[in-house]
């Protein structure tokens, strides 16, 4: 038998590289972010990272001790163009400058969104200053969270909460139900409402949302995957996922 060398052929395009940290229990996340790259030419990875329940400001914090090991096994000795920290709570909890020194333990080279850090540059890069939140949390992590706002500038105009204790049972919460809840919010005094947590099923009611209310809606998983598009050079041609992804 004679065998044959063959030279292979080497696609030698490079695709930037997204490397999304999503909580064990959150369902929503992954399926947010694949509905509007799929049609990229971008490699996305994913890792998980234990969540502690109830959802304390605590257990968050926690849950940030592991942030380094979890973003080193995302393509271990790869490069990674940007690192998304899946946790808008526990991004607040533990704080931004806490989660992008322990990304950049493992991957110094990436740039690095969270839903909070991305939340804020969406609301001014909408010149918003009024805002409505809601959130699925207990009282006392929705109060963190609308403080968290507070204390950035921004003046609350209404909030309102599904007082959900687990992560897990987040992810449950009916899709119609919740573009009831969300639009019978009072928003009259908002120029915008921000739909805190990774794991609400969100992404796609939101253009629907913006027409009954008529003021822009952003949630979290929208916030991070335009901030995550804006690192990458990526974000155009994103259409249907509110008017976030249109503003110049």
């Amino acid at each position: 038998m004679k065998s044959n060398k063959i030279q292979p052929k080497f696609n030698n395009q490079y695709n930037p590289r997204i490397g999304l940290i999503a909580l064990a229990t959150d369902f929503m996340i992954e399926k947010d972010f694949i509905e509007i790259i799929k049609n990229k030419d971008i490699d996305f990875f994913v890792n998980r990272i234990e969540c502690y329940n109830p959802l304390t400001k605590e257990n968050l914090i926690k849950m940030s001790d592991n942030v380094t090991e979890v973003t080193k096994n995302i393509l271990p000795d790869e490069s990674i163009d940007c690192i998304v920290y899946g946790c808008t709570s526990g991004t607040i909890a533990a704080g931004y400058e806490t989660i992008e020194k322990k990304v950049k333990a493992a991957k110094p080279e990436a740039k690095l969104t969270t839903p909070s850090s991305a939340a804020l540059k969406a609301l001014n890069k909408l010149k918003v200053k009024n805002l409505a939140i809601f959130t699925p949390y207990s009282k006392k992590l929705n109060d963190e969270v609308t403080d968290y706002f507070s204390k950035e500038g921004f003046n609350i105009t209404s909030n309102a909460y599904f007082d959900i204790a687990a992560d897990y049972d987040i992810g449950k919460v009916d899709k119609d139900f919740l573009y009831e809840t969300l639009s019978n919010m009072t928003v009259d005094n908002a120029d915008a409402l921000f739909v805190s947590c990774t794991a609400l099923p969100v992404l796609n009611i939101i253009d629907k949302l913006e027409k009954k209310l008529n003021i822009p809606v952003l949630s979290s998983n929208q916030a991070l995957i335009w901030d995550s598009l804006e690192s990458i050079g990526k974000n155009n041609d994103v259409l249907g996922f509110g008017k976030l992804f249109n503003v110049n």
